[in-house]
């Protein structure tokens, strides 16, 4: 007997993972003029706004940088920025290759980012360490990204 569903046949979607529920009714911070939580410490020489972030995504060329999603992945398989690269926080080092340019060269920009930017910071941070040299974090990690740039992508 054929197990796959017939063409045309709905597929059924099963949660991404029990840990990951959609929250929208989590309260919004406060948010300062840069988009980030009043308070909140910003890092500027480890991180960049969400705002920041997205101007710079809409850039051609070798500046426009790589997204790179480091949070597991039942976190991924629930949500996700638009054109972002999945390499898991526990697989960076062995797969740090893969976000080297055409060239094998380690100076294109990334933005790396998380759930709220606690992990991102760690693999920022890794990357530095590894030779790549234009990396920042993403601040307050797609939770804050759904808050401040898009809308559509479910806070959990």
């Amino acid at each position: 007997m054929n197990d796959q569903p017939s063409a045309g046949a709905p597929v059924p979607v099963q949660p991404a993972s029990p840990n990951v529920t959609a929250n929208p009714a989590a309260p919004a911070p406060a948010l300062d003029p840069r988009g980030l939580p009043i308070g909140y410490p910003f890092k500027p020489e480890w991180e960049v706004t969400p705002r920041d972030a997205a101007a710079s995504l809409l850039e051609d060329g070798a500046s426009r940088p790589v997204l790179l999603d480091c949070r597991r992945d039942e976190e991924w398989a629930f949500n996700r920025i638009a054109g972002a690269v999945h390499v898991p926080m526990s697989e960076i080092e062995r797969r740090a290759d893969e976000l080297e340019d055409e060239r094998g060269g380690r100076a294109g920009p990334i933005i790396v980012q998380c759930h709220h930017g606690v992990r991102s910071l760690r693999v920022t941070a890794a990357l530095r360490a590894l030779g790549f040299t234009n990396v920042k974090s993403l601040a307050g990690g797609i939770d804050l990204w759904s808050l401040t740039v898009d809308p559509s992508v479910p806070r959990y």
